[in-house]
């Protein structure tokens, strides 16, 4: 019975050291990639437009697993220089923005359900810009832009359109295209 409570003791010592090593690793992998998703969207820094990196059906994204029916675009935002208008004409396809930080996580998401006429048009700021634009604006006629508030100065915007059929797709892809991303001067 001597050599059984030091199996156990040396098996509880083996999970413990063996879990503390996962989790580091699952932590430090964010770290540890070659590219994250910021870096692989920086080239649409200077874009006006929603750039193309998976088109419904296509067979050329870096996108682990594409969805074959969703026209994936996106543009990237340095708040450094001013606000970044993010703008669509809604129609028939579902679309969708999620808004990213550069180090990782959704800050905002909205749908074409949200758009107003036709229009879904969103103006991401720093807490500083957006007090800025506050103060600027005049109190007889008041911004009725959507503004959100960036957690970080860099980030990107990934817009998503359905096709719901295989014959939407080239609809889905221009639409998607379509999105405008321009930087806005600070009021």
């Amino acid at each position: 019975m001597r050599g059984f409570p030091r199996f156990l003791v040396a098996t509880f010592c083996g999970i413990v050291i063996a879990a503390g090593v996962h989790i580091v690793a699952i932590l430090a992998s964010p770290y540890l990639a070659d590219r994250d998703a910021f870096e692989k969207v920086q080239t649409t820094l200077t874009a006006d437009k929603a750039q193309i990196i998976s088109a419904p059906g296509g067979e050329n994204t870096w996108l682990p697993r594409p969805d074959p029916a969703i026209a994936v675009a996106t543009c990237a935002f340095d708040l450094r220089n001013g606000p970044m208008r993010v703008a669509a004409q809604t129609g028939s396809l579902p679309l969708s923005f999620s808004f990213h930080k550069e180090s990782g996580g959704v800050f905002f998401a909205v749908t074409d359900r949200a758009a107003v006429r036709g229009e879904l048009e969103i103006v991401t700021l720093t807490a500083r810009q957006l007090d800025e634009a506050r103060a600027a604006e005049d109190e007889n006629d008041p911004s009725r832009d959507v503004r959100i508030v960036s957690p970080e100065r860099q980030g990107f915007v990934i817009v998503r359109v359905a096709a719901p059929s295989p014959s939407l797709r080239p609809q889905a892809e221009e639409a998607a295209k379509a999105v405008s991303c321009t930087a806005e001067q600070d009021p």
